[in-house]
């Protein structure tokens, strides 16, 4: 039997003989590539090599080419699948009714998640010459990630979480034929063993007691247990869910948010200088040490800046509740931070989006951007802790 032999060499040189876009020759080579595979597979097949009349057949026999358009990264490739009389042949790198490689729906998942609008993904695929892909198709690609997001926002919550950290973002959806502001509310927890997660994700027309409640009664009812401090902040609605829906967790009032709220009251020409004496305020290690830097800024500036004052000795308790917990927490739990980080990216992506045609593509892409987060954390190194994290416990318990 004379075997089949494919030179790679030749291949190389005809792909790389064209003076055009270096793509094209790739494109080129992948193609004979693949037609040298599909001839050696159908020789193994029928056992004689093409126009071969002696040797030992195996079965069938050849019947020409049929020509096929095969999508990949590279772009559309023209290919010669060949025909076997009174049997079919499907090429081993090729499902069955289905052109485009996998890598192509990864592409545009990728895409989507990336903050890509289905006209912007139909663009790129047509940058990389793949001429089969239609603006449905890209939507029905979109819509498999339903399933990954449903699984990740409505999992059982099996773990404790002994700090919860709660923030909004808003964006824009179109709604009954306009275009209006939506809040998305999201829930962080760090939990007992020190690991990072989102744990919630919801879209509402506006933050108020109401809608945080009932994404309080989600969680709960999807396990949320364990719960010490919880930061966030003082949004009115958002306060009064937390002291009514989670009971006997303590409010730790962002200290970020909080020196804005001081320093909105006070006049331009003094902003530098009050926050300079703020400065040191949260940087105690305790109750005592911060009050006496109160005090000292309540003399200073009591006169001059009475409503910012007063909006300090207001607040300040609530915000150094942190104080009451592990030191080697302060950091991480003082202010959201954390989860502004988080904000900050759901931003990066969607702004691309500009406005979102419905609910449900918004919370198809920021959940996703939530579970690729949430997975990325799952594969580092703890937060904080579990030797600290135990610490909770006994310091709660005494």
């Amino acid at each position: 039997m004379t075997k089949a032999i494919v030179s790679q060499d030749n291949v190389h040189d005809n792909a790389l003989s064209r003076l055009g876009d270096p793509t094209d020759a790739l494109r080129e080579l992948l193609a004979g590539a693949l037609n040298a595979l599909m001839d050696h597979e159908v020789q193994s097949r029928v056992g004689v090599a093409k126009y071969e009349r002696d040797g030992e057949r195996r079965q069938g026999y050849r019947n020409g080419t049929r020509s096929r358009r095969f999508d990949t990264r590279m772009g559309s490739l023209d290919i010669h699948v060949p025909r076997l009389r009174g049997e079919g042949y499907i090429p081993s790198f090729m499902n069955h009714r289905e052109r485009c490689e996998a890598a192509l729906m990864t592409l545009v998942y990728e895409a989507y998640v990336g903050g890509l609008s289905t006209r912007k993904i139909q663009k790129l695929v047509d940058a990389l010459g793949i001429e089969s892909l239609s603006k449905s198709q890209v939507s029905e690609f979109n819509k498999q990630l339903d399933g990954f997001v449903a699984t990740f926002r409505e999992r059982p919550l099996t773990a404790n979480y002994p700090y919860l950290m709660f923030d909004a973002v808003y964006e824009k959806i179109r709604f009954q034929g306009r275009s209006q502001s939506h809040a998305v509310v999201i829930a962080y927890g760090i939990t007992h063993e020190g690991m990072r997660e989102l744990i919630g994700v919801e879209i509402v027309d506006t933050e108020s007691f109401e809608s945080w409640s009932e994404f309080f009664r989600s969680l709960l009812a999807r396990g949320l247990t364990g719960t010490k401090l919880v930061i966030s902040d003082a949004h009115a609605g958002l306060k009064k869910a937390i002291a009514e829906r989670l009971l006997g967790a303590t409010w730790q009032r962002c200290k970020v948010h909080f020196l804005r709220n001081i320093l909105a009251a006070v006049a331009k020409n003094s902003k530098e200088s009050v926050a300079a004496d703020l400065k040191p305020l949260f940087h105690q290690r305790n109750r005592e040490d911060a009050m006496d830097i109160v005090n000292g800024l309540i003399e200073k500036h009591g006169e001059k800046h009475s409503r910012a004052m007063q909006i300090l000795l207001d607040g300040i308790d609530d915000a150094l509740n942190y104080l009451d917990f592990p030191s080697e927490h302060a950091a991480k739990i003082s202010s959201t931070n954390p989860i502004e980080r988080v904000n900050r990216e759901i931003r990066r992506r969607t702004r691309v989006v500009g406005v979102f045609p419905s609910v449900e593509s918004a919370i198809r892409l920021i959940g996703m951007i939530l579970l690729e987060q949430t997975e990325e954390w799952e594969t580092q190194r703890g937060y904080m802790s579990p030797e600290s994290m135990r610490e909770i416990e006994l310091m709660r318990s005494s």
